[in-house]
C-alpha cells in the first residue's frame, strides 16, 4: 500500500482551487498547481516531495517508491467516449467497505429502488468469479433487471455487468450499453484511503457518447452514490472484517468472499479487521 499509487485530487477541482490539503493512509499531504499548470505533491509541512503524475484527469501520488505503474484503462483513450469525473465523495467508512458495496448487486432493489433495481426482481443469479494471472479479481456473467439502467434509459432492461478489482482500493465495472451490444460503458472508483475508517471516493465515467450528455452522466452517478453513502456510513464495524466467520455470506456474495480472501492473502490490513487464528 505504501509503495503503490493512489489518487489524491481531481485535477479540474485542483486547478480551480490552486491547492488543497488532504490525507493519504493517515499522512497529511499538500497538492498544489502552479501558474504554469505543473502539479506537485508534498508532505503537508513541505519538507518532502512525493512522486506525482497526472492520469485520467486525477492527481496520483505515493508515500513510498512505486514499483509498478498506475492501472491501464483502454476505454479512456477511445475518442467516442466521454471521460468524466463524477465527483469526489468523502465517506466515513473504510474504503474496503466501499469496494465491497460496489461489488454487491444484492442491494440494488433496496438501496436503489426504481433505478438500479426493483421488487420483485431481487434475486442475484449465479455468476462466475476468478482470480486472474495478473492478480486481479474478475466477475462475469452478472445479470440484473434494472428499471433505469443509465442516464438515458427508457424502460427496464436486463443488464449485464462485469466487475474488475485491480487493487485493494481500485474497482471498476463494465455495464451494458443499450445502443452497442458488443461494447460496454465503464465506471471506475479510485478510492483514497484517508484513514482506516475514512476515505474519498473519486470516480471516472467512460460512457459511449451516442445518446448521452455529460451533465446527465454526472447527475446519474451523483444520484446513485448519494443513495449509497448513508448505507456505507452506517456499516458496523466501519472497517472490513476479514475473518470468514465475521459476517455470514450467501451465494450472491461470491465475489466479496474472494475479495476478502485476496486481501488476507496479501496481508492488507489498512481499513480492515484482520482475521484471527481459529
Amino acid at each position: 500500500m505504501i509503495d503503490d499509487w493512489h489518487v489524491v485530487a481531481d485535477l479540474d477541482q485542483l486547478l480551480q482551487a490552486g491547492s488543497c490539503k488532504t490525507y493519504l493512509l493517515g499522512v497529511e499531504v499538500a497538492v498544489t498547481a502552479g501558474r504554469d499548470g505543473q502539479v506537485a505533491v508534498t508532505l503537508a509541512d513541505g519538507k518532502q516531495q512525493l512522486p506525482c503524475q497526472i492520469k485520467y484527469g486525477f492527481v496520483w501520488t505515493s508515500l513510498g517508491s512505486p514499483e509498478r505503474e498506475t492501472i491501464h484503462i483502454p476505454e479512456a483513450f477511445e475518442d467516442d467516449r466521454y471521460i468524466i469525473s463524477g465527483g469526489s465523495f468523502p465517506v466515513k467508512v473504510s474504503g474496503l467497505r466501499v469496494v465491497e458495496n460496489f461489488l454487491d448487486m444484492g442491494h440494488f432493489p433496496f438501496v436503489h429502488n426504481g433505478w438500479l433495481g426493483e421488487e420483485p426482481h431481487t434475486e442475484v443469479a449465479p455468476y462466475e468469479v476468478e482470480l486472474t494471472e495478473d492478480n486481479e479479481i474478475i466477475a462475469t456473467e452478472c445479470y440484473f433487471h434494472q428499471p433505469v439502467a443509465s442516464p438515458t434509459a427508457e424502460g427496464g432492461i436486463e443488464v449485464e455487468y462485469k466487475y474488475r478489482v485491480y487493487r485493494p482500493y481500485i474497482v471498476a465495472l463494465y455495464k451494458t450499453n443499450p445502443l452497442y451490444p458488443d461494447r460496454k460503458d465503464y465506471i471506475v472508483l479510485f478510492i483514497q484511503p484517508v484513514g482506516p475508517e475514512e476515505c474519498v471516493v473519486h470516480n471516472m465515467l467512460c460512457y459511449i457518447k451516442e445518446g448521452m450528455k455529460e451533465p446527465d452522466i454526472r447527475w446519474f452517478m451523483q444520484l446513485i452514490f448519494a443513495q449509497d453513502k448513508p448505507i456505507l456510513e452506517n456499516q458496523i464495524p466501519r472497517r472490513l472484517p476479514l475473518d470468514p466467520r465475521a459476517e455470514t455470506p450467501i451465494r450472491a456474495d461470491k465475489v466479496a468472499i474472494l475479495y476478502r480472501r485476496w486481501l488476507r492473502d496479501h496481508s492488507v490490513s489498512y481499513g480492515a479487521i484482520p482475521a484471527t487464528e481459529a
